[in-house]
């Protein structure tokens, strides 16, 4: 059975994918990437997560692939936020 984990380069979900690998899952990772924009004084680590999450894709064996929620996740969650807290 093929599974779909959601890397963030992180340790859980890491874990996770190397648990369904050990259970005999077919897995493939995935990373969405939601925001690349570095704010006033503070780098967003997207492209180091990006190499982490592939770095452990690679080191199990499993297919990895990335997903581009950018443009969607700056139209529906941060101009939504922006806009409601202008509304107060």
């Amino acid at each position: 059975m093929r599974v779909y984990v959601g890397m963030s380069g992180g340790v859980d979900s890491s874990l996770t994918a190397a648990l369904l690998v050990e259970q005999g899952y077919e897995v493939t990772g995935v990373y969405m990437r939601n925001w690349t924009q570095d704010l006033p004084g503070m780098k967003c680590p997207w492209a180091v997560d990006l190499a982490d999450a592939k770095r452990v894709a690679v080191k199990l064996g499993i297919d990895f692939k990335v997903f581009d929620f950018e443009k969607d996740y700056k139209n529906r969650v941060v101009n939504y936020m922006i806009d409601e807290y202008k509304s107060g």
